[in-house]
């Protein structure tokens, strides 16, 4: 686990402060903390960087791209990645060293945990049935699930996964959280096999990490109840693909996912017709709000770094 450093290991108290950011409004922001900042925009989808963006010591990268050994070849004072997402899987040691990764943690919270309780209540009182109904002009009454008084799993106790408990709340289900390692209030991974036959719903909001790939496998679905959701807002490769397209063909499990393995799904995969799928495409961040808590959550470190305070949201190597 990399420790967290702070501002002054990123750039000397009277030095000027180099960044690349993915938009000019990002970067005016930037430049307005303090005449030390250079700001410059930048895309890696660009190219390797040149001039003066050379000398940066902080790289936003846009969105959840990966960056290739030529562009940090081409940064050698480079000591901060600092991402406008939670997710931090593709960069996670794949940094030189002395680089510290930091994360937007929530940033996307409120509306990834929206999407979550959305999706479940969706799927569970049978809104996709009766989307299709009203398409088809067909009035077909039939009574669906409820998410009042089920039981939960929410396995990922982290900020998003507490939100969503907080947001599912006021529907009073019974809530279990779950986590790799057990504390107060929560259940260890290793107790999921007990648990999973009791939940009504799994909500998935794990990182992703070598013990969470694979995770949701043959194994863990056959252990859920019959008729029980799965809601992923994790990513797709926790869930192995085929193993639950196994059990939504069968009828036995339902499934709303929001992240899918592959990503984008394929037109024509399986599991776009998959009775008892309600799928969306990667959108539970994507409201409004979310790029400008994401860019405060930037401007906010910036001003850590410029402060020689802690850097926040440090993320370690798993």
């Amino acid at each position: 686990m990399r420790a967290a450093i702070s501002g002054t290991d990123v750039v000397g108290a009277d030095d000027v402060l180099t960044v690349l950011v993915p938009s000019t409004a990002l970067a005016q922001a930037a430049e307005a903390l303090s005449p030390r900042v250079r700001a410059f925009r930048y895309d890696p989808a660009d190219g390797v960087p040149t001039g003066d963006a050379t000398q940066a010591q902080v790289l936003v990268p846009r969105g959840g791209g990966q960056l290739s050994d030529e562009v940090l070849a081409a940064l050698p004072r480079l000591k901060l990645v600092q991402l406008m997402s939670a997710g931090a899987e593709r960069f996670v040691g794949r940094l030189p060293e002395g680089v510290v990764l930091c994360n937007a943690r929530g940033a996307h919270t409120p509306s990834t945990a929206e999407w979550a309780v959305t999706a479940t209540l969706a799927a569970q009182r049978g809104i996709p049935d009766f989307v299709r109904a009203q398409d088809a002009g067909r009035w077909s009454p039939s009574t669906k699930r409820s998410l009042v008084g089920a039981s939960v799993l929410i396995v990922g106790a982290g900020d998003i996964g507490r939100r969503i408990g907080r947001m599912m709340a006021g529907f009073d289900p019974d809530i279990t959280y779950v986590a790799r390692t057990a504390r107060d209030g929560v259940r260890s991974t290793e107790e999921l096999p007990d648990l999973l036959p009791g939940a009504d719903v799994v909500v998935l909001i794990v990182p992703v990490t070598p013990e969470t790939t694979g995770m949701v496998d043959a194994a863990f679905l056959a252990a859920m109840k019959d008729g029980a959701l799965l809601v992923n807002a994790a990513r797709g490769v926790v869930v192995d693909t085929d193993a639950l397209l196994a059990e939504l063909r069968s009828g036995r499990l339902r499934a709303a996912l929001d992240v899918t393995e592959p990503e984008p799904l394929p037109e024509g995969h399986p599991l776009w017709s998959a009775p008892g799928a309600l799928i969306t495409p990667h959108v539970a961040g994507a409201v409004p709000d979310t790029n400008e808590r994401a860019a405060a959550a930037v401007i906010d470190q910036l001003g850590r770094v410029l402060q020689g305070q802690p850097l926040e949201n440090v993320v370690g190597d798993y």
